[in-house]
C-alpha cells in the first residue's frame, strides 16, 4: 500500500475517533449514585466505555471504507456481530446489537429483555444510557446499553426510513463481568 495511502487512512482514522468523542457515541451520562462508590463497577463502567469506543469507531471505519452501495450491505453489522460473539466465546463479555428503528432486518436484533426494552425507549427518546449490576451464577455483571446515531450519509443505505433523522438508530447492549 502506497504512504499516501496509509496516511489517508490514519488521518481519516483518528479525525472519525475524535468526531465519536466529540458526539458522544461513546459517553456515558448516566451513573448510579448507588453505584458511584464502588470502584469494582467504576472498573468496569471504565472498560465498556473503551470497548464502546473501539466498536463503534469499527463499525465506522468498516461503513466509511467497505460499504460502497446496496450489495455491499449489511458489512458493518455482519462484521461486528462475528467480532461479538468471538469475545463472546472466549468469555471476555457479551455484547448485543440491537436495532432501534421500526423496521429491523434481523429479527435476531430486536431488544429480547426487559433491561434492552427499557434501554431501547430511553435512548429514543434521547435520554442517557441505562445502565444495571445483576448477579448471575454468584457472580457481578455491569449491564449498559449505548446508543448508535446516524453519524454519516451511508448510514442510511441500510436504514433508509433514518433518512434526515440524526437520532438513535440502534443500540448496543453489554453485558461484561464486574471487574473486582
Amino acid at each position: 500500500m502506497k504512504q499516501s495511502i496509509k496516511k489517508s487512512i490514519f488521518v481519516s482514522s483518528l479525525l472519525l475517533a475524535g468526531t465519536l468523542t466529540i458526539v458522544g457515541i461513546g459517553s456515558f451520562a448516566a451513573e448510579k449514585a448507588s453505584d458511584s462508590k464502588d470502584a469494582a463497577v467504576e472498573r468496569t463502567r471504565q472498560q465498556i466505555k473503551m470497548l464502546d469506543d473501539l466498536y463503534k469507531t469499527v463499525v465506522v471505519l468498516i461503513t466509511e471504507h467497505y460499504m460502497k452501495d446496496l450489495s455491499t450491505v449489511p458489512v458493518a453489522a455482519t462484521a461486528s456481530k462475528a467480532l461479538f460473539a468471538e469475545m463472546k466465546k472466549k468469555g471476555w463479555h457479551e455484547v448485543r446489537l440491537l436495532g432501534l428503528t421500526d423496521v429491523l432486518i434481523k429479527q435476531e436484533n430486536k431488544p429480547s429483555d426487559e433491561f434492552e426494552q427499557a434501554a431501547a425507549k430511553k435512548l429514543l427518546a434521547g435520554e442517557p444510557a441505562p445502565e444495571e449490576v445483576v448477579e448471575k451464577g454468584g457472580k457481578r455483571y455491569l449491564r449498559v446499553a449505548t446508543g448508535i446515531p446516524v453519524v454519516m450519509e451511508k448510514c442510511v443505505m441500510c436504514h433508509a426510513n433514518f433518512k434526515g433523522n440524526k437520532g438513535n438508530i440502534g443500540a448496543l447492549s453489554y453485558t461484561v463481568p464486574v471487574v473486582e
